[in-house]
């Protein structure tokens, strides 16, 4: 009996938001609505960013970069997420956890390393703006941006094939509503030390490092700003700019760090849910209100491409 169930586990069943199921049309609507915010917010910044001359600048590509993120952050769960709501069939292939667990690590750690390199612009472009169009050019652009993707990358193929070789034995259900590492950990069987070192002490490094790193980048330029800089206009514009991208680490970083660097004893499986609500569903929509609602050229350019679509309905 006991090698039947070593050798089974072929599918798991994904628990879900919430164990009621009273709630879960209620929970349907809300994230559809959601979802479908985070599509048209995150999808009008990145069609505005690659359409509008005036923000092709190394500021916007990055900030467009992070739109698709959020996009295909968001489809990693939460197309599931409501397939289980509406259907209430909440299995998932033990292939397709993997797959899962790989992409939203990939696209997750992704997103905190572009953070590092959105700090890294600002600071070039409000300490050396003389130098940062040849620092920033095209070139260094798409390289910072295409070595977020590759770490983001290989560090969650690095988790996604130690879990794939893990054995699973007894309960298949997953207490959380997608394949995170955590909740798969408390399935496997056999020692997974080195899984557990895995999610506390790279995450954490990730994490910890990147955010360091942003602190850091901030320091220096809050520095230069109140010490170097004369510009009244400047200071208003920099500190604006700023206050978006560090509002946009805080959403991302505190309920990362909440979920995978706390120690797995103080660890309950319903906070990790409502915390990764937080960073999977929540961060992704407010993203773009962000960044449209404290940015002028990006307002300017969603009108004007607004006003353009009523024009051109109206002839």
């Amino acid at each position: 009996a006991e090698m039947t169930n070593y050798t089974s586990m072929n599918e798991f069943l994904l628990l879900g938001i919430t164990d009621c199921q009273e709630l879960e049309p209620f929970l349907f609507a809300v994230f559809l609505t959601i979802y479908i915010l985070i599509l048209i917010g995150n999808g009008a910044i990145l069609a505005i960013v690659i359409s509008e001359p005036r923000l092709h600048s190394p500021m916007y590509f990055f900030l467009g970069n992070l739109s698709c993120l959020d996009i295909c952050y968001s489809t990693v769960t939460l197309p599931k997420v409501l397939d289980d709501l509406f259907s209430n069939q909440k299995t998932i292939s033990f292939m397709g956890c993997i797959i899962q667990l790989h992409f939203f690590h990939f696209l997750g750690s992704t997103e905190a390393i572009l953070m590092d390199v959105m700090a890294f612009d600002r600071f070039v472009a409000i300490c050396n703006p003389l130098r940062y169009t040849i620092l920033m050019n095209h070139q260094v652009c798409l390289c910072l941006a295409a070595t977020s993707w590759i770490t983001g990358f290989s560090y969650a193929l690095l988790h996604s094939i130690m879990t794939s070789r893990l054995t699973f034995c007894g309960s298949n259900h997953i207490h959380h509503f997608f394949c995170d590492i955590k909740p798969l950990l408390e399935l496997a069987c056999g020692n997974t030390e080195l899984n557990q070192w895995m999610v506390e002490t790279v995450t954490g490094t990730i994490a910890m490092g990147s955010f360091f790193f942003i602190l850091l980048s901030y320091f220096y330029i809050i520095s230069f700003l109140l010490f170097k800089s004369r510009s009244c206009s400047m200071l208003q514009k920099a500190l604006s700019t700023c206050a978006s991208h560090f509002m946009v680490v805080i959403l991302l970083y505190v309920p990362v760090v909440f979920t995978y660097i706390r120690p797995s004893s103080g660890s309950s499986m319903n906070q990790d849910r409502i915390v990764a609500i937080m960073y999977s569903v929540v961060t992704p929509v407010l993203n773009p209100l962000i960044y449209t609602l404290r940015n002028k050229d990006v307002k300017g350019a969603l009108n004007k491409a607004m006003r353009k679509k009523l024009c051109s309905k109206q002839f």
